[in-house]
């Protein structure tokens, strides 16, 4: 491996010398930023503990209310590589300001939706526009911030891309639980708000330069958000229509396939492309790819499979779910510091080592839950996972943007993220498919054990309807409820084994990525933005 990627390469173009001595309005500007992204990584999930209320007001089955998330989802992942285009054409401060203000009416607009369809076209707008504040953020850290100063802000990035799967759902059902499922839009207001009064106050206005719309590579942008639609689209709704037994699935994924080597294929013609795709071709930014596709399934599936089991398996309410939820969360507040002030004294593969072995780890203990298994069980688990998540985004957030050539930074910026949330595709739907067929496959495995020729089998068949007998059952009756018990006991267990299973993928997913990171640079924290590679 080579030392580490401090310095810039000779000859190399250099990024605008940014003052050590950082003002407040940068402050703001970039905890505005931080916000943004915040607001909208949120937003992808907090419409999930809130679903039942939502299809029952609209009029709409559970699979048709899927799309409520996958339109959103969509629009995001479409928006998020034209924000460098977008951004070079607004001014980054007429964007940040604009989009918002755009994403706060769409937000309005979901808590008023009076049918399943309306509902959907605002969820998409709401994405198409808050979408963009995600790489924006890391755009505002690698832009405003001196070297010494970017640990800190990819520590802030960092704690916005893994609290906000996390928080979704239960601030979502707590919202619904008060004041009705149309606040879990409303409460945007208040974030939004302070988001645009910081980047008011705290970036100067920018010329704008219109011309670079119709300078755009429109073929390019049009594959590409055939094929990412394609993509999400495949990847959200294969599950629950059964993948490639539904024309309508082998349509996206043919169109993703199309888009995806369209976009490849029109962004290596183009001397200015709308996103610079050659930045896959470097060692430390594929790493980084690697990695943000592994934190993606890991945040993002992680956040799939707890809440589902909490409440399927022990019953647990959004609110119950939410208390055990929280430990993923809250420590990472006081973990995240100590991570920034160590990314620059340390090795960054031995950090991201170090919080890959403890996520990963807390997803294989999960792999071992039983149907007892609730809030006691789970707090060390979550603990762990909590220590483990910042040592990975902060560093993963260095890999990224080592290196890269100053033009680049809003490139690299929308890759990483773009990249990240499709591992929460990809990740979420691997797991639903799993808990399927792995559901299925426990549920052969235990029917074959528990037959009538066992006679454990028929003793315990007997000491229940024995029991429903003294209910006042009539032994028919009590025999019949006996069986439907055994069934039923069946099912739950064949579930906790598949949701052990789900766990035992995303953990080892983790962990294989610790083999991958290797193949990277030695990177430190603070080695600037256009360093050699």
């Amino acid at each position: 491996m080579s030392g580490t990627t401090q310095l810039p390469a000779a000859g190399t173009p250099q990024a605008p010398v940014i003052s050590e001595r950082i003002s407040l309005r940068t402050w703001v500007a970039v905890a505005a930023g931080m916000l943004g992204a915040f607001m909208a990584v949120l937003d992808i999930q907090i419409t999930n503990s809130s679903l039942k209320d939502i299809l029952g007001t609209l009029s709409a089955t559970q699979e048709e209310g899927s799309w409520i998330s996958t339109a959103y989802l969509v629009a995001e992942i479409i928006v998020i590589p034209l924000t460098a285009l977008l951004t070079r054409t607004f001014g980054m401060r007429a964007y940040m300001m604009g989009t918002t203000a755009l994403f706060l009416v769409f937000s309005t607009l979901c808590g008023f939706s009076w049918n399943l369809g309306s509902m959907i076209a605002f969820r998409m707008l709401q994405g198409f526009t808050g979408g963009a504040l995600i790489p924006m953020a890391m755009t505002l850290v690698m832009s405003k911030l001196p070297p010494s100063k970017r640990a800190t802000g990819f520590a802030i990035f960092g704690l916005t891309a893994t609290l906000a799967p996390s928080m979704g759902p239960t601030l979502g059902g707590y919202l619904s639980d008060l004041y009705g499922w149309p606040s879990i839009f409303y409460i945007n207001w208040i974030p939004g708000v302070l988001l645009i009064a910081g980047i008011s106050y705290g970036l100067d206005r920018d010329k704008m330069k219109l011309d670079e719309i119709f300078k755009a590579d429109w073929l390019g942008i049009a594959f590409m958000a055939a094929g990412l639609g394609g993509l999400t689209i495949f990847l959200e709704e294969g599950n629950t229509k059964d993948w490639f037994d539904s024309n309508f699935i082998v349509f996206f994924a043919g169109l993703s396939i199309v888009g995806l080597l369209g976009w490849v294929v029109t962004s290596t013609m183009r001397e200015k492309p709308f996103v610079n795709l050659g930045l896959y071709g470097t060692r430390n930014f594929s790493a980084a790819t690697a990695l943000s596709l592994a934190m993606g399934m890991g945040l993002y599936g992680s956040a799939f499979l707890l809440p589902l089991f909490l409440g399927q398996i022990p019953g647990y309410s959004p609110m119950q779910i939410g208390e055990v939820i929280m430990w993923a969360g809250l420590p990472q507040l006081f973990i995240m510091p100590f991570a920034a002030k160590l990314s620059s004294k340390v090795d960054n593969r031995i950090l991201c080592s170090f919080g890959l072995l403890l996520f990963g780890g807390s997803c294989i203990m999960n792999a071992y839950m039983d149907a007892s298994t609730g809030y006691d069980q789970l707090l060390w688990t979550q603990i762990i996972r909590a220590c483990g998540q910042p040592f990975v985004m902060l560093t993963l957030s260095n890999f990224a943007m080592n290196g890269v050539q100053p033009k680049d930074i809003p490139s690299a910026s929308s890759l990483i993220n773009m990249t990240r949330n499709l591992g929460g595709s990809i990740g979420i739907a691997l797991l639903a498919t799993a808990l399927t067929a792995r559901e299925h496959f426990h549920s052969e495995r235990l029917g074959e054990a528990v037959t009538g020729f066992s006679a454990a089998t028929r003793l315990r068949i007997d000491q229940m309807s024995q029991a429903f007998v003294g209910k006042g059952m009539d032994p028919t009756t009590a025999h019949d409820m006996a069986l439907k018990a055994i069934d039923g006991l069946i099912r739950r267990e064949s579930y906790v084994m598949a949701y052990n299973d789900g766990f035992f993928l995303v953990g080892a997913v983790l962990l294989g990525c610790i083999g991958v990171l290797w193949f990277s640079d030695k990177v430190k924290a603070g080695g600037g933005g256009g360093g050699a590679h």
